[in-house]
């Protein structure tokens, strides 16, 4: 699991999780055969899990945290997207919003993701 986008959309603060997920999962499909399942978290619970199978034949996985537990806990399949994250935040032009136009926004995001995988090809000495 390297966490690697493999689709990005940015949109307003006003679209709920589950409307955006829908975007992404438009804009990705037919362009990944191989995926099978999405994990997600419980925001994304709910409608959405019917219609990723029914538009892509995906599997939607709810990784559902822990009813009994208290402060931080390493979740399943949801630390490779905290991770990505947080790989995001060491680049300046992600680490705050500079951008004024969602499409800038998304090349940043695929600049800088082909970045880290080129990183990974082969690492700097």
């Amino acid at each position: 699991m390297l966490g690697l986008i493999l689709g990005v959309v940015v949109h307003a603060a006003d679209i709920q999780d589950r409307d955006g997920a829908k975007l992404v999962l438009r804009k990705i499909r037919g362009l990944f055969p191989k995926l099978k399942i999405i994990w997600a978290d419980g925001g994304y619970a709910g409608k959405l899990i019917g219609w990723a199978e029914t538009f892509g034949g995906w599997t939607l996985e709810i990784v559902k945290r822990l009813g009994d537990v208290t402060g931080f806990v390493v979740l399943p399949k949801r630390w490779i997207v905290e991770r990505t994250l947080s790989w995001f935040g060491r680049y300046r032009r992600l680490s705050k919003d500079y951008e004024t136009l969602t499409q800038s926004s998304e090349a940043m995001i695929y600049w800088t993701m082909i970045h880290l995988m080129l990183r990974k090809l082969k690492p700097c000495a």
